[in-house]
């Protein structure tokens, strides 16, 4: 191998490794949203549901007593 030849391997090898220090983006490396079980997201449905309700039984309420006066 003559000299030119070896110093173009050497400088491909330190590019490479130059390369292979720079961090590339994982696309798995997201970060994912933490599993809730089906039972954890049926509560929350619920719990959501009733907290949905109860201001508009609220209103409907306060609507009706100032259509009262």
């Amino acid at each position: 191998m003559n000299k030119k030849q070896k110093l173009i391997k050497q400088m491909a090898k330190r590019a490479k490794a130059r390369e292979n220090k720079k961090e590339k983006p994982n696309p798995s490396s997201k970060a994912k949203p933490k599993y809730i079980s089906k039972a954890e997201r049926a509560k929350l449905e619920a719990l959501a549901a009733t907290q949905d309700d109860a201001p508009a039984q609220e209103q409907a309420t306060s609507g009706s007593q100032e259509q009262a006066e």
